[in-house]
């Protein structure tokens, strides 16, 4: 369910609510930076766009620009206002975000500079085809991230979570194959890492963009619920009547 932020946040102040409403336009502009850089990356590794590629790596410095632009803002209004609870834990949890933004930055750049590395002429289709599939379904699941974010929305927080479970898998999964690939043929240990490596970033933006859920969580009802299941979340949830 999503909630207006108006509901959950207690605006002590005229300051703060300009401070959050900047605050969040920044983190929403971070993440649509590190959005159009992950789709970019999927993009310049499975068609080998060596140009994309170097795109991407030259324009990682803006993702991290608004990183620091935003903690700076954050502790500047940590030190002058000395928000109530509630306020404080709406600073908190757009400071965690926008880590995790970062981290989404570094990861497509990575998967940017591993497309330098992969020989295009020896890679096969079926060697693409698990990043293919993760890259897609990590790449929704950003988008879904952000706009739970954006909306303070419960419900499709809680849906992220559970699809970084199936990105888990199928990242599993599509490392299995991939160790079946070299051991049928040892020449292409090296290509089929590199390939493997990819995938293994795009798990990871997976992971960032349920960390960037269970913010959403921790400022709309109040509870630190990484590390817990599923189930516990539901019931957290449920108890909070959101």
């Amino acid at each position: 369910m999503a909630v207006e932020p108006e509901d959950v946040i207690q605006h002590s102040s005229s300051e703060f609510a300009r401070f959050l409403k900047n605050v969040r336009g920044h983190a929403l502009e971070m993440g649509g930076l590190a959005e159009q850089h992950v789709e970019s990356a999927i993009q310049a590794f499975l068609e080998g766009d060596q140009k994309l590629a170097k795109k991407i790596s030259r324009a990682d410095f803006k993702v991290n620009a608004l990183e620091v632009k935003i903690d700076e803002e954050c502790s500047e209004f940590l030190a002058l206002q000395h928000p109530v609870a509630m306020d404080l834990r709406t600073v908190i949890a757009v400071i965690k975000a926008t880590t995790d933004l970062e981290r989404v930055g570094d990861e497509a750049e990575k998967i940017a500079r591993l497309t330098a590395n992969l020989d295009y002429q020896a890679v096969r289709k079926r060697h693409l085809r698990a990043v293919k599939h993760i890259g897609r379904h990590v790449l929704a699941m950003l988008h879904k991230a952000l706009d739970a974010f954006a909306r303070l929305d419960t419900d499709l927080a809680l849906e992220v979570l559970k699809e970084d479970l199936e990105v888990d898998e199928e990242y599993e999964a599509g490392m299995r194959q991939m160790i079946t690939f070299m051991m049928e043929d040892p020449h292409t240990i090296r290509l089929v890492l590199e390939v493997l490596w990819c995938a293994k970033a795009l798990e990871r933006i997976g992971d960032h963009a349920a960390n960037i859920c269970e913010h959403v969580l921790y400022q709309v009802i109040g509870k630190d619920l990484r590390h817990v299941s599923i189930e516990q979340v539901e019931r957290e949830l449920a108890d909070a009547q959101i």
